[in-house]
């Protein structure tokens, strides 16, 4: 068996090898039976043809009969499959490129500022603006302690200054004057504490997002990547990705391809693309499954979220290889019982941890659906005192002018929400005719 030291795929570990790829042949050959041994390609190469047409790398020694496996991050090509018997593909990947965070940008939006919190959040803070301003107008209303004779007292807790008052408590500051009655003060005193602790969120996270490590990249596709002459990119000479660069027709592809060749800013391994990446001012070109590996060790690393030419890893044996078919049966049976996906977990898990963690997201409504919860239960307790003192008042009434408790209420409430307007009307047209 043969293969090519590049991790996590294949890894010298003292005397033995260890890896993605080595963990892949024993599952396959425990469930073919049979033994192996494994030794590394001579030139450090995966497989490609010189002028006269002879194969190089691990296909060479492959075709030579030098080896009756290939196992390693070994792209399936047409090329490939006319030179040597390859499986179903065990792994599926794509081209991409990767950057180093120092050449990143964050990307300036003018409505940022709304970003700590997800929509739906500002639309319950929307909702709840709207539902505690009528509230505070309605208990401002309805509690006798906030005017003490309707018909000639100027009431100034009006629609408009509700509002204006619980907007003074969202910036802190506030916004007079202030409820005289218990009922008033109690919804007061829950919009004070549901508007502290959405600030504290609300920064908080803003906070957390300005000094989160995630960047934008500047260039977030390879047509930016070709169009821009500031960040120098190449791939893996003479690996498939370079081919498939070199043999494309699309003039973007063609226009990479052809800077690589001008700049001669190929590199001989994914190890030397990953270091000059590092180093700043480089994009290193080449499959997703092993860009993504460079991220996850290096956190100084970013990769650009569009992936071309979708292509798998496979198996090569020589043409004719009698085992073949049950290898790529025994591909597709790990793949089917969810062990490829263990092993790409295992071997491609991070340890590359972000400072502070995870980067922050928008913060969802059920995540204060406590917060909320505690202003409604504020806002209906505020209601029911305005009307217990409102009752109150009118039972005490009655009994002093001997009428029905329900009859004074009414009235109570009559003289509160739009007999005074009436009443003035009156007096107006009173004049008037005098």
């Amino acid at each position: 068996m043969l293969s090519l030291p590049q991790e996590p795929y294949t890894m010298t570990q003292g005397s033995e090898l260890e890896g993605y790829c080595i963990d892949l042949l024993a599952e396959i050959a425990k469930r073919l039976d049979f033994k192996y041994t494994v030794h590394l390609v001579k030139d450090g190469k995966y497989g490609q043809q010189d002028e006269s047409g002879n194969w190089l790398g691990m296909i060479g020694e492959v075709v030579r009969g030098e080896a009756d496996l290939a196992v390693a991050s070994l792209t399936l090509t047409a090329t490939r499959e006319q030179g040597v018997e390859m499986s179903t593909p065990f792994m599926q990947t794509g081209i991409g490129f990767i950057l180093s965070r120092d050449v990143g940008s964050e990307e300036s939006h003018s409505l940022s500022f709304l970003f700590p919190f997800s929509t739906e959040m500002w639309v319950g803070i929307l909702l709840a603006f709207l539902v505690t301003g009528l509230c505070i107008y309605l208990v401002s209303r309805i509690s006798p302690c906030e005017w003490a004779d309707p018909e000639t007292d100027e009431h100034s807790f009006t629609l408009l200054h509700s509002f204006w008052y619980i907007t003074g408590a969202l910036t802190l500051q506030g916004a007079g004057p202030h409820p005289k009655g218990l009922s008033g003060r109690v919804i007061s005193a829950i919009w004070w504490v549901f508007a502290v602790v959405l600030l504290a969120c609300y920064f908080s996270n803003f906070n957390a997002m300005l000094r989160s490590d995630s960047k934008h990249v500047s260039v977030n596709n390879f047509e930016e990547l070709a169009k821009q002459d500031v960040i120098d990119y190449g791939t893996v000479e003479g690996g498939s990705t370079f081919n498939f660069f070199k043999n494309s027709k699309n003039p973007t592809y063609r226009r990479i391809y052809q800077h690589m060749e001008r700049k001669k800013s190929c590199v001989a391994s994914v190890e030397e693309g990953n270091r000059r990446t590092q180093e700043g001012n480089y994009a290193f070109i080449g499959e997703a499954a092993s860009l993504d590996l460079a991220v996850a060790r290096y956190c100084n690393l970013i990769r650009s979220s569009e992936l071309i030419a979708m292509r798998g890893y496979s198996i090569a044996a020589p043409l004719g290889f009698p085992m073949m078919k049950n290898i790529t049966v025994a591909i597709l049976q790990l793949s089917e019982s969810g062990e490829l996906a263990f092993l790409q977990s295992k071997w491609w898990a991070s340890s590359c941890l972000p400072e502070g963690g995870q980067a922050p997201h928008a913060l969802q409504p059920h995540l204060l659906r406590g917060l909320f919860l505690l202003l409604a239960l504020g806002l209906g307790l505020g209601l029911l005192m305005a009307i217990l003192e409102l009752a109150s008042k009118a039972r005490s009434q009655a009994k002093d002018q001997k009428k029905s408790c329900c009859s004074v209420l009414l009235a109570e409430l009559s003289q509160r929400f739009g007999s005074r307007g009436a009443n003035a009307g009156t007096e107006m047209s009173e004049k008037s005719k005098a």
